[in-house]
């Protein structure tokens, strides 16, 4: 091979490497992001079934049932609600009529043209003070009273 041979390969390998890198660099980013959805969402058919994301709005009055460790409640946005499954200490701001957002997956049960979802949690934020509300939520709870 002549000396412009190896330099041309030399920078054909090199673009390959970057371009992977690249590639193998994007993937891994886009697996690990954590989108955020509202139980409209969801209902809607929106949100991934056995991906982990966000789901927030607000915890409906009467629906916290604790059993042991495992806590169900329901969070709504006002529009739609779903029933959120959490195994674990909740934060002590924790309490019903307030904000929270929750990261998990979503399991879902069918029967028919039915589907009854189930968020399973992993972690539970609280807001922090009364004047607090994640922005997530806040922007959720708002573009729904518009629509209503």
């Amino acid at each position: 091979m002549t000396r412009r041979q190896n330099r041309m390969l030399l920078v054909a390998l090199l673009l390959f490497g970057v371009f992977s890198t690249g590639y193998l660099g994007i993937k891994a980013f886009n697996e690990n992001l954590l989108y955020f959805y509202t139980p409209t969402d969801i209902a809607n058919g929106k949100a991934p079934v056995g991906k982990s994301f966000r789901v927030g709005g607000l915890v409906e009055k009467d629906s916290v049932q604790r059993q042991d460790m495992m806590v169900s409640f329901v969070v709504t946005d006002n529009n739609k609600s779903i029933e959120v499954k959490y195994t674990g200490i909740l934060p002590d701001l924790f309490r019903e009529g307030q904000g929270v957002v929750t990261s998990g997956s979503l399991t879902s049960k069918c029967i028919g043209k039915e589907c009854k979802y189930t968020f399973l949690a992993t972690d539970v934020l609280a807001k922090h003070d009364e004047n607090y509300m994640p922005p997530e939520v806040a922007a959720a709870l708002k573009s729904t009273e518009i629509k209503e």
